[in-house]
């Protein structure tokens, strides 16, 4: 199996461990992953932002660039519903636009193929116990994406609950958005902040010291509120959680 890393714009540029944890994780599972060094963004902030043509080229581009794995993983659930859900949107709207069909079949390679890292270590890999261990009280937050637009289900869930030396307790609200929402976040700050703040005081109300996603986008927007109310939860990404092994020597770096 060729498999490719997807990285996306946010991991790239602000949370590069997340990648540097997807591989560790997958190598450790016998996965051989590329990387390939033209990937740039999907698109997804043209797309909700209005810009729908401008998000085009960059949906083209992704499947020149990813067209011959036979997996594409990304640590991003935000990112894998812009191939998986709106991917066919642009091409049915530049059909409808009486363009054709050509966009859609430039595009349907890589969207069946475009997974979610929990959803292809379960799905794919067909593994729950990664080996992991990860010595903390963790609560858990479903991101708007993986929930509704992917249906990630309870993979998270699952992983995380045999990951070993781990606590995990329920979230209130779980389902709750956290108010990221990309350019909602832009538009509406008043409401995003207070929607981060009530996830941030549900989260505190574990008792967790780290709060765990699996969508960074969302994670810098918790852990901004979680420095200005100066509490003790850390925001961690689940590749984090899933990398870290017994053997690490990094000790509570993550």
């Amino acid at each position: 199996m060729r498999v490719a890393l997807f990285l996306t714009c946010v991991n790239d540029t602000l949370y590069p461990g997340t990648g540097r944890a997807v591989l560790k994780l997958l190598n450790r599972l016998g996965v051989e992953v590329d990387f390939p060094m033209a990937q740039t963004c999907c698109g997804q902030a043209h797309y909700n932002t209005g810009y729908r043509h401008q998000a085009e080229p960059l949906a083209r581009h992704y499947s020149d660039v990813f067209g011959e794995y036979d997996a594409i993983v990304t640590p991003s659930g935000s990112c894998g519903a812009m191939v998986r859900e709106l991917y066919p949107r642009l091409g049915e709207r530049a059909a409808a636009e009486g363009r054709g069909d050509e966009l859609s079949r430039v595009l349907a390679p890589v969207i069946p193929k475009t997974y979610e890292l929990t959803e292809f270590l379960v799905d794919v890999l067909g593994v729950v116990d990664v080996g992991a261990y990860y010595p903390h009280r963790v609560t858990y937050h479903p991101t708007c994406h993986g929930l509704r637009s992917l249906g990630l289900g309870d993979r998270p869930r699952r992983l995380l609950e045999a990951v070993k030396g781990m606590e995990l307790v329920e979230l209130p609200g779980a389902e709750e958005c956290c108010g990221f929402g990309g350019t909602f976040a832009v538009k509406n700050p008043d409401v995003s902040a207070a929607m981060g703040l009530d996830k941030v005081r549900n989260a505190e109300s574990t008792g967790a010291d780290r709060l765990c996603a699996a969508d960074n986008s969302c994670l810098m927007h918790l852990g901004g509120t979680m420095t200005r109310l100066r509490t003790e939860i850390r925001p961690v990404h689940i590749a984090e959680v899933l990398a870290r092994t017994e053997d690490d020597t990094e000790g509570d770096a993550q």
